[in-house]
């Protein structure tokens, strides 16, 4: 969410920003808002003296009944009335014109960082040279990893499609625990090494929490909706469309949405800051857009799991906080062994939210290319001043918004493709790395 404050007091810098952002009717956008603005102070100014002239007239009215005066009494009463009718009606007008205004200022996406990349996709994104790890291993006639999955029998899209439909997989066996495994060891590694504190959450969440960090209300159709059954009525179809909209709770897309709105609506204090939260959850997205990509595989799946990363810091450690977390989620790729970069997304390639973002992207043999495994972002106050989240000092006031990041520490599901393509066999068997054979009871290959 932006200020309107800072849009009126540099409107030039807020249109060079949307404008890096790709928007090309920038400065037609900001023109607009600061019409609806001006005309919004212009009739709270009429209302504040109108609500003054209303109380000074009232004020009248007892003195020209004491001086018996009847006809300026009754002419007073009768502006009184007219303008508490005035008001009402001006007080409708402002809550319309505050909403209008609102849902403008929601749909426009966070301003990038003075140091990101200007560009209109993920051409234009910038390899963080410093941050690669690793090497691309040796292999011939590399495979897959839905080619390795089917073909040891642990590793089921077809049964999957015909309970759920496509994007969906039953892993089995071996596959099942090793995803289990990952899981467990990002969760270890997070809150043992990195003092993330670790939280299950809810998988539902209110419209409210969905705008909150974001989602809502441009990606409304990229969501999951669930509705409980109670609510529908024997109604007309518009009465039930209402039911389930004003009574629907979202499926998350990512663990983001419950632990960054944990502290929603609420004044943080600053010595609790920066405050680190993780939870391991299924994810849902309806992945709009995506027909005809990545169609094999569990590359891009409706249903999968993710260790997410939340910090909630000062606007002072944001970016000092950015560069721990991307350290965090690539001490996993690390430990693991695989090959890995990391990108700074250009203008055009970032989140909805993100005033910057780092792309981690893990090597996959069997694609012979890199692929996103975590995205790292900071998003500045945006999200804070769209939940109302702010933090005060230790004399007890109120200092401003918090700045709030997240990031995949890492997305299990494609953490487990990595593994297996990066450590598959010749026979197809696939060794387990050496810091999840705890996890797995010992195990050191699955198949062959």
């Amino acid at each position: 969410m932006h200020d309107i404050r800072a849009i009126r007091e540099d409107p030039e810098a807020f249109t060079a920003a949307l404008t890096r952002r790709g928007l090309a009717d920038a400065q037609a956008l900001t023109a607009d808002i600061l019409d609806r603005d001006h005309g919004l102070r212009a009739l709270l100014t009429r209302l504040q003296q109108a609500q003054a002239r209303r109380n000074e007239a009232s004020k009248l009215i007892g003195k020209a009944k004491a001086q018996k005066d009847e006809a300026g009494a009754q002419n007073l009463m009768a502006e009184v009335a007219g303008l508490k009718d005035e008001i009402q009606k001006g007080e409708a007008e402002e809550r319309g014109l505050q909403e209008e205004l609102r849902s403008i200022l929601a749909a426009i996406p966070n301003l990038p960082a003075d140091d990101v990349p200007v560009g209109p996709d993920e051409n234009a994104n910038v390899e963080v040279k410093a941050r690669a790890f690793g090497s691309r291993p040796a292999m011939n006639a590399a495979k897959e990893h839905f080619e390795l999955g089917e073909a040891l029998g642990l590793m089921d899209f077809e049964r999957a499609a015909k309970v759920s439909g496509s994007r969906f997989v039953y892993l089995k066996a071996g596959l099942a625990r090793l995803e289990r495994a990952l899981g467990n060891f990002m969760l270890d590694l997070h809150t043992d090494h990195f003092g993330y504190t670790e939280m299950q959450t809810p998988i539902l969440a209110r419209e409210s929490a969905f705008f909150g960090t974001g989602q809502m209300p441009k990606f409304e159709m990229e969501q999951f909706w669930a509705v409980s059954g109670e609510l529908l009525s024997d109604g007309s179809d518009a009465d039930v469309v209402a039911t389930l909209r004003n009574n629907r709770y979202g499926l998350i897309p990512t663990a983001e949405v419950p632990l960054t709105n944990y502290v929603s609506g609420e004044i943080l204090d600053e010595a609790q800051l920066p405050f680190r939260v993780t939870a391991w959850t299924p994810c849902f997205r309806s992945e709009a857009g995506a027909a005809g990509k990545d169609t094999r595989g569990m590359i891009r799946h409706h249903q999968f799991w993710k260790v997410e990363l939340i910090s909630v810091t000062t606007p002072e450690q944001s970016n000092d906080e950015h560069e721990r977390m991307t350290d965090c989620a690539q001490e996993v790729l690390k430990r693991l062994g695989l090959h890995h970069r990391v990108v700074t997304l250009c203008t055009g390639d970032m989140g909805f939210s993100a005033q910057k973002t780092y792309d981690i992207e893990v090597w996959l043999p069997g694609q012979g290319r890199f692929r996103e495994i975590s995205s790292c972002s900071n998003c500045g106050a945006f999200q804070a001043r769209r939940m109302n989240t702010r933090y005060r000092g230790a004399d007890g006031k109120v200092k401003g918004f918090v700045h709030t990041l997240n990031g995949s520490g890492l997305a299990v599901g494609r953490t487990l493709i990595a593994v297996m393509e990066n450590y598959q066999e010749a026979d197809g068997s696939i060794r387990v790395p050496d810091v999840l054979q705890p996890y797995m009871g010992g195990v050191k290959r699955i198949g062959g």
